[in-house]
């Protein structure tokens, strides 16, 4: 058998060393791209003392990012149907690496937001294609290696906070730039260890690229800002790009995309579950500040059991999808979801350590739900739509992220004194917690229908 450079096609057979070396590479890689974002958000407090900024102002850390590794991820997935993964990974890994640098060395806070939006639309590249890997280069195995997947990104999410706020405390934020910079050490490897493919024919419409990308942007923007004149923006160019869809030979999205029932209905009920597991992840922390009074640090020590729990059940969601199938997986995320939510709603207020315990059975929910939603959109597609098919799926699982802190946050701004869950002995301010969790039980059994019976219907 001939080296992984001999060989033209990323369906060639792969030995056990091979296969353990992209895995390895492209699980690292995206530990960075996600933790990432996790470390700034921890940050964001110190940046806008570093240039006097109010909150409004120095939220574009956060909000810029969102957006270009959100419309990013689309991009990449698209271009991944066309051009070799191994060229799409150094470019965006060179635009990561590159916008660390510039950040590191950020003079005031616009060099610091460019410095944002190089990274993004560089690390929007990782999360994309290597949700591409395991259908293109492991398809026996694909279950497995999305769990591998979903449990690497878990972890990155519990640990990021932890090596933020470690990193900003004892040195300075900028530092946290120079981490995500070590990224490019890896392309060297990517180079020589991914398989060698050809490019495909097709080309893409540049002009559709944009307007989805508009379509997009606006849509984040008109939910993080709570400005509703951004979903008018986003309806007129989601109406140009509708037409431009409908008259192009080869439009960016073809429409027949979204016929697709299995495709669809996954990609809808995916974001209900995303904007579900956001909005808890966004309101723990809230909630363990105002009732139990923690520490941000506490707060970190609390919840990341519950990431660690989610990490290492990962590779179980993948084991259990190859063996038992997606769908009945995607129904064991709702349970878990179910009864988290549940859980915490009747427990809200209770010692900070049976919070921690109770929502590892939370977290545990998200790498399933994201394992067995990923392995449905790469076996219901065909091979030559997989790519756009993924940027798709990411696409809106980062809008539902948005939505659903966006959501949750203006909620809670609101009082309540009426307990909804009969088991729950919330008091004051938790009230509010514990009502919402109930809200998110009602509408994942909702989405727990809907994904029946679509499916059902469409057999």
């Amino acid at each position: 058998m001939g080296t992984i450079a001999e060989q033209l096609s990323g369906e060639a057979h792969l030995t056990s060393a091979e296969k353990k070396k992209i895995i390895f590479l492209s699980c690292s890689v995206l530990l960075f791209s996600v933790m990432n974002g996790t470390m700034f958000m921890i940050a964001v407090p110190d940046i806008a003392r570093s240039f006097s900024l109010l909150p409004s102002q120095v939220s574009w850390v956060v909000t810029g990012y969102i957006i270009i590794y959100a419309i990013g991820a689309l991009m990449y997935g698209k271009l991944a149907d066309i051009y070799p993964l191994k060229t799409l990974l150094t470019i965006g890994l060179s635009l990561f690496a590159t916008g660390s640098i510039v950040g590191f060395f950020a003079p005031n806070y616009l060099f610091v937001i460019l410095a944002r939006l190089i990274q993004a639309s560089g690390a929007s590249s990782i999360v994309a294609l290597v949700f591409i890997v395991p259908s293109r280069y492991f398809p026996e195995e694909r279950g497995r290696i999305l769990g591998i997947v979903s449990s690497t990104m878990a972890f990155a999410s519990g640990i990021g906070p932890v090596i933020g706020g470690f990193v900003a405390g004892a040195l300075n934020w900028q530092f946290l730039f120079l981490i995500s910079a070590t990224v490019f050490i890896t392309i060297p490897f990517f180079r020589i260890w991914m398989p060698r493919e050809e490019k495909k024919e097709g080309k893409v419409d540049v002009l559709g690229a944009i307007l989805i990308a508009f379509v997009a942007a606006s849509l984040i923007l008109s939910i993080t800002t709570f400005n509703w004149w951004f979903i008018l923006i986003s309806g007129v160019f989601f109406s140009l790009f509708a037409w431009r869809t409908f008259k192009s030979d080869n439009p960016f999205i073809h429409p027949s995309l979204f016929r697709n029932v299995p495709f669809r209905t996954t990609i809808f009920s995916g974001f209900l579950a995303i904007i579900t597991m956001f909005g808890l992840m966004f309101m723990l922390p809230l909630m363990l500040s105002e009732i139990n009074g923690l520490t941000t640090l506490l707060i970190g020590l609390t919840l990341f059991p519950g990431a660690m729990a989610a990490a290492f059940m990962g590779k179980w969601a993948g084991i259990l999808t190859d063996h038992r199938g997606s769908r009945q997986i995607v129904f064991l995320a709702f349970t878990l979801m179910i009864t988290g939510f549940l859980l915490l709603s009747t427990f809200n207020g209770s010692p900070a350590w049976v919070i921690g315990i109770i929502v590892v059975i939370s977290y545990i929910a998200f790498p399933f739900i994201q394992t067995a939603t990923a392995e449905i959109i790469s076996t219901v597609l065909p091979k030559n739509e997989i790519g756009v098919g993924m940027g798709i799926y990411n696409l809106f699982n980062f809008m539902a992220g948005a939505f659903g802190s966006a959501i949750i946050g203006r909620i809670l701004d609101y009082e309540s004194t009426v307990v909804l869950n009969p088991f729950s002995n919330a008091q004051g301010n938790a009230i509010i917690y514990s009502n919402v969790f109930l809200g998110l039980i009602f509408l994942t059994i909702m989405n727990g229908c809907y994904f029946y019976l679509a499916f059902k219907n469409n057999e």
